[in-house]
């Protein structure tokens, strides 16, 4: 029998409990192997029942007395009570609607129950089947202290309890010598991590001897994991580096000069870290794939701008894909007024333009009229093509598609030789991802980070305010409307909902443009709104024709009206922190002081904090990991990157130290040909669907 060999064949599990089995995930002898405990009892000590306390979990084993059977309820619930003794006391044991227990428990027979007692007195405790964790009826001859130890909890079902699993895996652990384990990793790496041997780290991940063991084994297991995916990862971006032609840029001239003396303004320590990045890779003979992750504000649309430049300059096109017409209109806005003094055409492309114009736009595209060409989605449609493609860049990369960003590279190229240069690829985002996050789920791209602020950008004070506050705030927010400020109203519903007492953007635009802002313009923007409709309110408001914008999320994203200093979202606990974070991002852009107030009832205590942390944190980082650490890890591949599998032994909160480890160890590990080869077979059982190319290869 083999690790891939179907758990079917495995003793005492046939076709049923097999399809039983892969309902829980678990296909192949691996599978189980890999089928971690989500909790374990420690039932290393039996506790005398004369010194059980209530409440406290403990470890009893007692002979049954006698048995009791009831009905009780108005639908006749089958109550069964045990009665243990062990000598020194006695313990009321009972089940609900366990008919079928009444054949095991019988008195005479030895219970084995781990659990905590609702109430003792006088020697004698209750435990009902909600405080019971776990129950074994032992066998005649058997021995308590055979049921003694640190015992695994797997997932599991009522088809296939918790004994079924324990006996399962531990038959398998025994064949595992048999079976043959091989290390997957190094010698060397293993000596230097201090890391256990694979097989005594799977027989201690299942049936620890004890805390430290446990310990030990999901350390080993969790290096083990992250070590396989960094080494996966890693090997996607050389193969993609190794098989292909890059675009290769020369150093700077004399358009790339002009564009830095024209700017406005210098670049921050951090966006001039990025850029030197960015630049090493476009002058590399090898395809550029890079990640530049800044917070909101921090000015990557600069930095972009100049890697567009410098294709240009090298006798490239460029094009820059943002996720909504807004952005993409805001865009185009700015890179016309600051590059086409320096000769640059820049051309735009979206889904509002009328066929004609497309038609127009794709000949002039496909025959290099534009040197710079941003817009929306319709940049990926078939039947668009540029001359001679050097850069993609895509905006806001979270919200698209990774084919959509790859078809944008790829599928677009038009060229005269057979196989054109693979064009670089510059993906920005402005929502933070935690660290662990960025070197797991991005870790076959390099990743530029901006953490600073260009000067200029004021702080934004976030205050969290209930509903009976609303006239208050409001009288406040007219008062600065009418000093010349502007401010957004933001809603989580569009319309009025029967399932939702929630309301609507509509509602509070009716509501405010009737009431406490009468004279002022108030404008109303939402997503379900005509394209072009949604448009000319965005103008009124950049231009300040409107004063008061109420608005759903559609303005989550690239707005950038720098006279705009207020913000007001209405039940704000509807939304997630990082959402909350990229609309606060929307005021602060000029030199007024920039309030955001979050109107919340608060009902739950995981609102509350929430909203409390949105007040006390600014930085986007350190607000990604908040999130994080509320919601918890989650499927935490899922489809952002690779659709990469849930990890079974490590936690991406806590293990933020083996990860930096197992990194370090997969690069050396690619550094030798021999490893390299040696890893591809692990890869390939653990990892087949993902990493199918490279073991392939």
């Amino acid at each position: 029998m083999q690790l891939t060999d179907s758990v079917k064949y495995l003793k005492g599990v046939g076709p049923k409990r097999a399809e039983a089995l892969a309902r829980l995930g678990v296909r192949t002898v691996y599978d189980l192997l890999t089928y971690y405990p989500r909790t374990y009892e420690d039932q290393s000590v039996l506790t005398p029942i004369a010194a059980l306390q209530p409440g406290e979990q403990a470890t009893v084993s007692g002979i049954i007395m006698s048995l009791q059977e009831k009905q009780g309820g108005r639908r006749g619930l089958s109550i069964l009570t045990a009665l243990l003794g062990d000598g020194t006391g006695f313990l009321s044991v009972t089940w609900f609607n366990r008919k079928f227990l009444k054949q095991q428990l019988k008195p005479g027979r030895r219970l084995f129950v781990t659990g905590r007692p609702a109430y003792a007195y006088g020697g004698r405790g209750q435990m009902a089947m909600s405080q019971l964790q776990s129950f074994e009826v032992l066998e005649e001859g058997e021995e308590p202290g055979e049921h003694c130890g640190i015992f695994p909890v797997y997932p599991a079902t009522e088809k296939l309890p918790q004994k079924y699993f324990r006996k399962l895996v531990g038959e398998l652990l025994a064949a595992l010598p048999e079976l043959g384990l091989p290390e997957v990793i190094p010698a060397g790496i293993s000596k230097r991590y201090e890391l256990l041997p694979r097989l005594q780290a799977f027989r201690q991940i299942h049936f620890p001897t004890d805390a430290e063991g446990l310990k030990a084994a999901r350390r080993r297991l969790a290096f083990e994991e992250l070590y396989l995916i960094q080494c996966g990862l890693l090997l996607l971006k050389r193969q993609a580096r190794e098989q292909k032609r890059g675009v290769r840029h020369l150093s700077s001239g004399k358009l790339l000069r002009a564009l830095e003396q024209a700017l406005p303004f210098r670049l921050t320590h951090d966006q001039q870290r990025a850029w030197q990045d960015i630049r090493h890779d476009m002058e590399s003979p090898l395809p550029m794939r890079r990640l530049v992750q800044g917070d909101v504000g921090s000015g990557k649309t600069v930095i972009a701008m100049l890697a567009l430049v410098k294709t240009v300059e090298n006798g490239f096109q460029g094009v820059l894909m943002a996720p909504t017409e807004i952005l993409a209109s805001q865009h185009y806005d700015s890179f016309r007024k600051q590059l086409e003094p320096l000769g640059v055409r820049v051309g735009f492309l979206s889904g509002r333009l009328t066929k004609k114009q497309k038609e127009a736009m794709h000949e002039a595209m496909a025959a290099g009229e534009y040197d710079i060409v941003i817009g929306t989605h319709a940049l990926i449609q078939e039947d668009v093509q540029f001359r001679n493609l050097g850069l993609a860049v895509t905006d806001e990369q979270h919200r698209f598609g990774v084919l959509q960003r790859a078809q944008l590279a790829k599928q677009q190229v038009s060229a005269d030789e057979a196989a054109p240069p693979v064009p670089d690829v510059l993906v920005m985002t402005a929502t933070p991802i935690p660290r662990t996050m960025t070197l797991t789920v991005y870790g076959d791209l390099d990743v530029s980070l901006i953490r600073e602020l260009p000067p200029g950008r004021q702080p934004i004070r976030t205050f969290v305010r209930t509903p009976e506050r609303r006239t208050l705030i409001y009288n406040y927010v007219r008062t600065q409307l009418e000093e010349g400020r502007q401010a957004y109203v933001v809603c989580p519903l569009v319309e009025m909902s029967e399932e939702s007492e929630l309301p609507s953007a509509e509602e509070v635009y009716d509501e405010l443009r009737c009431g406490i802002f009468r004279g002022l313009s108030v404008g109303l923007v939402h997503g379900r709104m005509k394209g072009a409709e949604k448009e000319q309110v965005m103008q009124d408001f950049y231009e300040n024709r409107v004063q008061l914008l109420v608005s759903t999320t559609v303005i989550e994203v690239g707005v950038n009206v720098p006279n705009a200093s207020l913000m007001v979202v209405e039940h704000a606990e509807r939304f997630g922190l990082a959402q909350l974070h990229q609309l606060r991002g929307r005021i602060g852009r000029g030199p007024y002081k920039s309030y955001c107030i979050l109107v919340s009832e608060g009902r739950t205590e995981n609102a509350r904090k929430r909203l409390e942390i949105m007040a006390r944190v600014t930085d986007g980082f350190e607000l990604a990991e908040e999130d994080l650490r509320l919601r918890g890890p989650g499927q935490f591949f899922g489809s952002m990157q690779h659709g990469l599998p849930d990890l079974k032994a490590a936690n991406v909160l806590g293990d933020m130290d083996i990860l930096l480890q197992a990194r370090q160890a997969a690069q050396e590990t690619l550094a030798s040909k021999e490893d390299t080869a040696a890893v591809l077979p692990s890869l390939a059982l653990q990892y087949s669907e993902h990493f199918a190319k490279i073991t392939e290869a």
